[in-house]
């Protein structure tokens, strides 16, 4: 877990350099702990990193461009690596052996099926549920504590109660985001894929969680507006939060240090709701190097110490991200603000059972859950009926999986 000092790189690789350069998106807090790291990498390696920044909406495109023209970068952030495996550097190979030190339910996607390690987990984010607590203190409503979550009917029967003493258009937010809704499938006890790799959906149990959902939206628990309008784009239900339109709110740890600076009255996160099961819904970001690096032993280096335990532990701390390391995910991390609220979030990581990593991680989910918003906006728009809705979920799962 210490971090790597001048004098122990080993013998160079063939066409060393002693420069990285590092292709890298931003979720905005994360920037400039990005940078420190990257100053100290430089300093105790005596290399330099030339620190690539683009929007996250081009990244794909610009890599996949890039490895086309032999361009590689030499490292890179990703959400994914769906499309990218083929080109990926083989870290063990560089003389990084280090995967067995972030989270079991990572280990199947950051190896290839012969045992490559072509990534690390750099992040975690869970999915779960804020609240406003003015509007639960006035409704004389006590949020759930970390350890006991409620059920599901208690989340929605406690909503309406707050909602109905505020005078509040609706109970709940929702972000319109298929990733977000697989979160309630889970709940609910099922996933889009399994551990196994094939589908999972169970149609029983995500009707359970569609009826349940369409049932919110058509009693105005929900806005129905905010489903059915704007296509199948990603839209956050932050505003209608914020605004005190909603007592609460269902995104994720991400949304931590938003609210720092932007929410106007007290506010914490709770833990998920239960069904048949507990826990949220995975995602996160990765570092991955190329085969095509000038440099491969240092770029793998740099991976590895970027995900030390030390750095990580900055890095969590300083933009509100939870750590994907197991030591760090045991020990849990003294967030210097909103600790408690991270704490929540950490505690609904070892709830969440092993397929929901395999559904995020699986590459058909991303466009099953573009999928999943355009089949609940029908469901709730009257268009079709759960039972077809569940269907036609189902059958965009089987299609990009194998399509």
């Amino acid at each position: 877990a210490c971090a790597p000092g001048p004098g122990d790189d080993g013998p160079k690789s063939p066409g060393a350099t002693n420069h990285l350069t590092y292709l890298y998106f931003t979720d905005g807090p994360d920037e400039q702990t990005t940078r420190a790291l990257v100053k100290d990498f430089e300093r105790q390696t005596g290399s330099t990193v030339d620190l690539q920044i683009i929007p996250f909406a081009e990244l794909d495109q610009q890599l996949q461009a890039r490895i086309a023209a032999n361009n590689a970068p030499d490292v890179a952030r990703e959400s994914t690596l769906t499309g990218f495996r083929d080109a990926l550097l083989d870290l063990r190979g560089a003389g990084q052996d280090i995967g067995s030190q972030f989270l079991d339910e990572t280990h199947g996607y950051i190896h290839n099926p012969n045992g490559d390690l072509v990534a690390v987990p750099s992040d975690l984010t869970m999915n779960g549920p804020f609240v406003n607590l003015d509007q639960f203190a006035k409704a004389g409503v006590t949020p759930p504590a970390t350890d006991k979550p409620w059920t599901w009917d208690e989340m929605v029967a406690n909503a309406k109660k707050v909602q109905q003493a505020n005078g509040t258009p609706y109970a709940i937010a929702y972000d319109k985001s298929g990733h977000r809704v697989s979160g309630m499938f889970n709940q609910f006890g099922t996933n889009l894929y399994g551990t196994d790799g094939k589908v999972q959906l169970d149609p029983a149990k995500a009707a359970r969680a569609v009826q349940l959902f369409v049932d919110l939206n058509r009693q105005n628990a929900m806005s129905q507006d905010f489903w059915i309008e704007s296509g199948t784009k990603y839209k956050g239900g932050n505003d209608i939060f914020l605004a005190g339109d909603a007592p609460v709110y269902f995104s994720g740890n991400w949304q931590v240090s938003q609210f720092v600076k932007a929410a106007r009255f007290r506010w914490a996160a709770v833990p998920n709701p239960c069904a048949d099961r507990c826990g949220g819904f995975p995602g996160g970001k990765f570092m991955m190097a190329f085969k095509q690096s000038r440099d491969p032993q240092l770029a793998a280096k740099f991976i590895a110490f970027m995900n030390s335990r030390e750095a990580q532990e900055k890095y969590a701390k300083e933009s509100q991200f939870l750590p994907t390391r197991k030591d760090l995910v045991a020990d849990g991390v003294k967030y210097p603000q909103r600790a408690e609220d991270m704490a929540v979030f950490l505690a609904d990581v070892k709830r969440t059972g092993p397929d929901t990593y395999a559904s995020d991680y699986s590459p058909g989910f991303t466009p099953t859950a573009t999928v999943i918003v355009k089949e609940l906006a029908n469901a709730i728009a009257g268009k079709q009926s759960v039972a077809d809705t569940v269907t036609n979920i189902r059958a965009a799962a089987e299609k990009n999986l194998h399509g």
